[in-house]
């Protein structure tokens, strides 16, 4: 479409780079850019500003984000939750914090990709849902604040998409659960979170078109939405969490999320037996 990008990737001689080098224009220039780290934004901030000079920058996009595990909140590791908040929020804001006197500049757009998890709760996902519902606010505050500069601010909340098949984290959770909580919940009911990894996996889309369409619509119109909700159920379950009574959600979600139908811990099957 003629726009020159500044694609960060995580590792600039990596394979994803090395792709992109292959299938991407001349227009497209990769900066090397871990999120988390301080210095690379810095230096990535040099390189963009240098390159763009007074024009500024017309469209800042925030992609890198972690999905972390799937689990009851009691299980996942402490370090699950610092990484999701690392990547999917404090990144953000330290990027956009840097970048955003270029915006000002052009008086460009602000783009963030959150998840339709920041919007409603869902079980299992409490470290990643809570990195993403931070991002959602402070992209909602950073739409108020920039407004006075004209600067146009959109949120992104997508449904499952396969952007990558998720890490293996029995291990981790075991290591890190203590011997009394191992007990209640067993390490067979542990071991059962794995399969629903595989199943969310399976039944997200690896179709990316819906948020690319949304992505480049919050670029280039002329009056871009400040909310977009592409793939499956994106828009229905935010809308049914947020004006269904709260039990009739809670219960519609467990059974989205076949919640009840796998084993339950320990101590509650030896309770029911009890009972």
């Amino acid at each position: 479409m003629g726009v020159l990008v500044f694609a960060g990737v995580l590792d600039k001689k990596g394979p994803g780079a090395e792709n992109l080098k292959r299938v991407c224009s001349s227009r497209l220039c990769l900066i090397q850019l871990n999120v988390t780290s301080s210095q690379e934004i810095n230096e990535a901030y040099k390189e963009i500003s240098s390159n763009v000079q007074d024009a500024g920058l017309w469209g800042l996009v925030h992609n890198a984000g972690v999905f972390g595990y799937i689990g009851d909140g009691e299980l996942i590791p402490l370090s699950v939750y610092k990484h999701c908040m690392d990547v999917n929020f404090f990144g953000v804001v330290q990027v956009t914090k840097i970048f955003v006197s270029l915006l000002r500049k052009a008086k460009g757009r602000l783009i963030t990709i959150s998840s339709m998890a920041g919007h409603a709760p869902m079980p299992r996902l409490a470290a990643y849902a809570s990195s993403k519902a931070a991002l959602s606010m402070f992209s909602a505050v950073m739409q108020q604040d920039l407004f006075k500069w004209d600067v146009k601010v959109s949120v992104v909340h997508p449904s499952g998409f396969k952007t990558k098949n998720w890490s293996r984290q029995e291990k981790a959770i075991l290591d890190t659960t203590t011997p009394a909580v191992k007990e209640d919940y067993g390490e067979d009911y542990i071991a059962s979170l794995k399969e629903q990894h595989h199943k969310m996996f399976a039944s997200s889309s690896a179709d990316f078109s819906p948020v690319l369409e949304d992505v480049c619509h919050a670029l280039l119109a002329q009056t871009p939405n400040f909310s977009y909700t592409p793939g499956r159920f994106a828009y229905l379950i935010p809308c049914f969490s947020h004006y269904l009574p709260k039990w009739v959600y809670d219960s519609l979600v467990m059974q989205l999320f076949q919640i009840n139908r796998g084993i339950l811990p320990r101590s509650l099957r030896s309770k029911n037996k009890n009972v």
